[in-house]
């Protein structure tokens, strides 16, 4: 028998055995299938477009410049200057998310990193990006988890569109309460203060683009931008995974 021939046989018998099943409907995925999503699934997720708030990217089915929440805050000073996503947050996105972020299964950076990638020519506005910085994880959380999710999809997009990754200017120096349950503005204060620059150096005169994994208010973003402008960084952008509507 041919290596060749082997390794379908051995292919076979584990589909056979331990199928691989679609992370969002859990039915198996065909023989060879390397997707995490089945086709159906795959259909039903939603990119976002050029049809989202010119500010914070929340997708505007109906069209204009602005959603309400920017449009009704434009005199508040903005450190991030704009938030653009690859993907609407839902179900399957958000089954997707879950298991990369907690479960351990980081190989799913590839397969978004993808999305990432398909989405980047959508939003000429980041291509002025020179910097990728990941938004970093907590020191506890990060010895906790293992990994920072972010900064795999940071590294995947940054391999992808050739741009730098620096994973150590940026600190998150609170280890601050889950956002689940407060407003907008109560997300705002608590990320307030929760990240430093540590090497100014490395982002002085540059234009950042944040990465992270999913946008609800941006609230995180925006702390984040806070630290990278107080440290003497030119501009601040966004760029996350998927949004939340």
């Amino acid at each position: 028998m041919s290596p060749f021939n082997f390794k379908y046989v051995r292919e076979l018998v584990l589909h056979v055995l331990l199928p691989r099943t679609c992370y969002a409907c859990h039915r198996d995925l065909p023989l060879g299938e390397r997707a995490a999503l089945c086709a159906a699934c795959a259909a039903s997720v939603e990119k976002t477009g050029t049809r989202c708030c010119r500010v914070c990217g929340k997708p505007l089915p109906d069209g204009g410049a602005h959603c309400y929440h920017c449009r009704t805050a434009k005199t508040r000073a903005r450190s991030c200057m704009l938030i653009r996503s690859a993907v609407v947050f839902g179900p399957q996105v958000r089954a997707l998310v879950h298991a990369f972020k907690y479960a351990g299964h980081t190989y799913l950076a590839e397969f978004l990193g993808q999305w990432l990638e398909q989405q980047w020519a959508v939003y000429p506005e980041l291509a002025e990006a020179q910097l990728l910085v990941a938004v970093p994880l907590h020191r506890r959380k990060l010895k906790s988890r293992g990994y920072n999710q972010s900064e795999l999809l940071a590294r995947e997009l940054g391999q992808k569109c050739r741009l730098p990754v620096d994973s150590h200017a940026l600190v998150r120096v609170r280890n601050t309460p889950s956002q689940t349950g407060f407003g907008r503005e109560g997300r705002l204060k608590n990320m307030s203060g929760a990240f430093a620059c540590v090497d100014p150096g490395a982002v002085k005169g540059k234009i950042i683009l944040l990465i992270d994994d999913v946008a609800t208010t941006g609230a995180t973003l925006e702390g984040c931008a806070q630290a990278l402008k107080a440290a003497g960084a030119k501009k601040v952008m966004a760029y996350t995974l998927a949004r939340e509507c």
